[in-house]
């Protein structure tokens, strides 16, 4: 069974930065993209970047966070970490991972809270 477990998630100052990590289980993580989500309350969830399993890992980044956030992969560890610089309170927001090209359920993910 396909199961991701986000963490790395708290409670920081704008400004400040986070890094995140999504492990993933019940696939061959080195076989997909895996895409970095977050849902603010009261909006929809959106995709934040992405990161393909060719290429060397090409990425991909929603134009508000160009600049500030990165996203890598570890294939033996099946795990792909998010590095969030420069939060500010807009990324308040739950945060998720999953395959974009193949939607499998969604984990509990990690609270972000920024304060300014």
């Amino acid at each position: 069974q396909v199961q991701f477990v986000e963490s790395g998630g708290g409670l920081v100052q704008s400004g400040g930065s986070l890094r995140l990590s999504c492990a993933a289980s019940g696939f061959i993580f080195s076989s997909y993209t895996i895409g970095w989500y977050r849902q603010a309350p009261g909006k929809e969830r959106e995709l934040v970047a992405r990161i393909t399993n060719f290429g060397g890992g090409i990425t991909n980044y929603l134009d508000s966070v160009k600049g500030r956030f990165t996203i890598s992969r570890d294939n033996a560890k099946n795990t792909v970490y998010p590095q969030m610089n420069s939060l500010n309170a807009e990324d308040t927001a739950v945060y998720y991972c999953n395959r974009p090209t193949s939607m499998a359920n969604w984990g509990q993910g990690t609270q972000v809270t920024v304060s300014s």
